[in-house]
Order: C-alpha cells, then sequence, then structure tokens
C-alpha cells in the first residue's frame, strides 16, 4: 500500500476541510490587498466581489497592455489566446499548478512525457511542461502533427506518458501499429476535449491509463481526475463556487451552474474569474483520499445568449428578472417556433404569482413579450440552462 507521501502530491491534498479554508483565506486576503480591494472575513464572503468575466479582461487590457492593470510578478512568458487576451507565465513552483494531476496520473521521476500540447502563443505546452518539471519527469515537446516524426520521437527516446488532448493520442498510436512500431506510453494525461468512456475504454486495453484535468489558459489547473475517477477534484490552489448563469449568486450543492474560479497565485492574482463553463458540485470525498471539494466536470457553456424575434436575451437578465420577484425561486426561458414566428416562453418556478405582473417584468427587462408559465418549485431540470433555444430550421 501506498504511504502518503507516495500516494499524493503533497500534505495539502489530506487536510481537513476547516485547515484548507482558513489557509486559503489568508491567502486570498493577501491577494485582495494587492488589488487594493478591502478585506473579506470568510471565503462565504467572495459572493460579494464582483465577477471578472473574459469580456471585461479583453476591455481592461485594451485599456491597459498588456495585463488589464493586474499586478504580475515573476514573469517568464507572455501568452495569446483567442479575443485576443494575454495571459502571463512563469516557470518557478509549479506555476500552473499542473504537477499535482500529473502526480495523480502516475507520472514522476524517470517518465519521459511526449507532450503533445501547443508551445506557439498559447500556453497549453508550457502548461504541461512546467507541471512535467514540477514531478520530475522529462518532456519531448511534440506538439501536433507529423505523426510519422512523433512515432519514430516516441520510440527512439522511450516515451513512456502522453500529455495532450484525449483524440490525438488515438492518431498516433494507429499511426504506430501501421508502421509496425511498438511504443511504451503506459499513462496519459489529457484535456482540452471531451475524453468520451470508449476512448477511455480503448486506451486501456491498449495498457494506458488515461486522466483528464479542466484547465484553462487564464487560471491553470482547476480540477483533476485521480485513479478513483469519480469526478473531478478541485486543485488546492484555487477557490471554486458555482453560480447561476449570468450572476455571481451561488447556487445550493449539486446544482449545476457556471464555474466561478479564484486563483491563489500571488504572480497573477485573478479574482472571480467566470469560465463560461457549467458544472456541479459532487458531495462527499473521493475516494481515493483526497479531501478537496469535487466537481462533475465539464457540463456544457454557461453563456446560453440567444437572439428571439430578433432580440438578444443573455442569461444577465433572466437574473435581473428572477430578482425582482422574491416569489420566483428560478425561471427559464424557452424559445420555439410556431409556424415562421418566434415564440417565447417564461417558466418561472413559484407557489403562486401575478402573472401579468410577471408579465410586465419581462417584457421590462427583456424587451419582448412573453407566455408565462408558473410551474411548481423544484420541477425545472437541474442542468444550468436559463435560456432554452429549442427551435430548428430543418
Amino acid at each position: 500500500m501506498l504511504d502518503q507521501k507516495q500516494k499524493f502530491f503533497d500534505e495539502l491534498e489530506a487536510r481537513s476541510a476547516d485547515a484548507r479554508q482558513a489557509a486559503q483565506l489568508v491567502q486570498l486576503q493577501a491577494q485582495l490587498a494587492s488589488h487594493g480591494v478591502p478585506a473579506i472575513a470568510s471565503l462565504d464572503d467572495l459572493k460579494t466581489l464582483p465577477v471578472l468575466r473574459k469580456a471585461d479582461l479583453v476591455a481592461r487590457q485594451s485599456a491597459n497592455p498588456p495585463f488589464g492593470g493586474i499586478p504580475v510578478s515573476n514573469l517568464a512568458h507572455v501568452f495569446q489566446s483567442p479575443g485576443p487576451i494575454y495571459e502571463p507565465g512563469g516557470v518557478t513552483h509549479d506555476w500552473w499548478r499542473m504537477g499535482r494531476f500529473l502526480h495523480a496520473v502516475g507520472i514522476g521521476p524517470g517518465d519521459i512525457v511526449q507532450n503533445c500540447f501547443g508551445y506557439h502563443l498559447t500556453p497549453a505546452g508550457m502548461i504541461f511542461e512546467n507541471g512535467a518539471r514540477a514531478v520530475g519527469a522529462a518532456v519531448l515537446p511534440a506538439g501536433v502533427g507529423q505523426t510519422e516524426l512523433q512515432v519514430r520521437a516516441a520510440r527512439d527516446v522511450g516515451c513512456t506518458a502522453y500529455a495532450g488532448t484525449p483524440d490525438y493520442l488515438k492518431v498516433i498510436l494507429d499511426m504506430a501499429d501501421e508502421l509496425g512500431e511498438a511504443l511504451r506510453i503506459s499513462r496519459a494525461a489529457v484535456g482540452g476535449g471531451a475524453l468520451f468512456p470508449s476512448l477511455r475504454q480503448e486506451y486501456a486495453d491498449r495498457g494506458i491509463a488515461c486522466l483528464q484535468c479542466y484547465a484553462t489558459a487564464d487560471l491553470g489547473n482547476i480540477a483533476y481526475e485521480s485513479p478513483a475517477m469519480e469526478g473531478m477534484i478541485i486543485d488546492e490552489g484555487v477557490i471554486v463556487e458555482i453560480v447561476r448563469p449570468g450572476t455571481g449568486d451561488p447556487v445550493a450543492d449539486g446544482e449545476v451552474g457556471e464555474v466561478i474560479v479564484t486563483t491563489l497565485n500571488p504572480d497573477y492574482p485573478l479574482i472571480r474569474f467566470a469560465t463560461g463553463d457549467l458544472s456541479a458540485i459532487l458531495p462527499g470525498q473521493s475516494p481515493c483520499g483526497r479531501t478537496n471539494t469535487r466537481i462533475k466536470g465539464w457540463m456544457g457553456r454557461a453563456d446560453q445568449t440567444t437572439k428571439i424575434k430578433g432580440m438578444f436575451v443573455r442569461p444577465e437578465q433572466v437574473a435581473e428578472f428572477v430578482g425582482r420577484h422574491p416569489e420566483i425561486a428560478k425561471a427559464r426561458v424557452i424559445a420555439t417556433r410556431e409556424g415562421e414566428m418566434d415564440v417565447m416562453t417564461v417558466q418561472v418556478e413559484a407557489a403562486g404569482g401575478d402573472i401579468e405582473a410577471i408579465g410586465t417584468s419581462v417584457a421590462s427587462v427583456m424587451k419582448l413579450k412573453g407566455r408565462i408559465e408558473i410551474v411548481a418549485p423544484g420541477s425545472l431540470p437541474n442542468d444550468g440552462k436559463v435560456i432554452d433555444d429549442q427551435r430548428t430550421y430543418d
């Protein structure tokens, strides 16, 4: 049986919830001070701070390049992602916190990682290379493309692990089969795309253990799978909130909402950064023994902005409408078509209510009239959707 030093990347993964929250609060207060934001008394008070969205970051960076006035230290690289958004990068102290995930995959000293994430402009290649350095593994900086050369390099240098998107490993393995080459890859750390169960099973059938992480260019690693493969464990260097899409208001555990992340990276502190992704908190603790909260993983996009009758309807508008009616617990806008006409139906969870008054609020906030349906509390689906576009154009 593995002892804790072997099983975990560090002792932080096994600490109590109280110890974790206390330590994170101290780190967060230091970062708020660096932003000139007054200290908060508890992590629950995070919800009182504004959400930073990518559009906001783009605007701030345009006005104050390259990082929008956010204080950055220990700068080693500058990256550009679509938007464009510029991200700093460092090379010290597992800067993007990817070592924790690679350790969970089983990658460590003696391994050579074939890193097939991109190295040009975007940070993914460096994120995983930095993580490999943190666990003592060597790296073949392969990127994507030239698959025959990738196969030869993997054979010649004896790559034992893969890092990249879930599907590109299959491209390499299929090419190796075609060329009659046997590779030594036995572990795979993947991200940046969907890992379908059938593909994971195909890798398992080839003797390759494949685990996935949830990371972004702005934030680094957010959550990761362990060998238990029950949800994704939140990284120790971030604070994750699940909020109602279009708002900064936390939802109940288990309810699907937008992932909001605060990084505890003193070199580049992002506070309440909206990922635009949907997920939900899983109850309980991972069977692997890591004690941090788990999320279900990526469950879709939170930006459900939809054009109805020529007008954009946004999640923020749905939230504003709900906020005007304390009797409404939750609302959902449904877009359909009847003949050649768009129809907007607004379903609201409430024990009762004045349909006429609700309709007036809808028209005022969304600038559109819609049908109002009052439904029983708890009856709307738990899928994170506040706008459901059901129109087809076949």
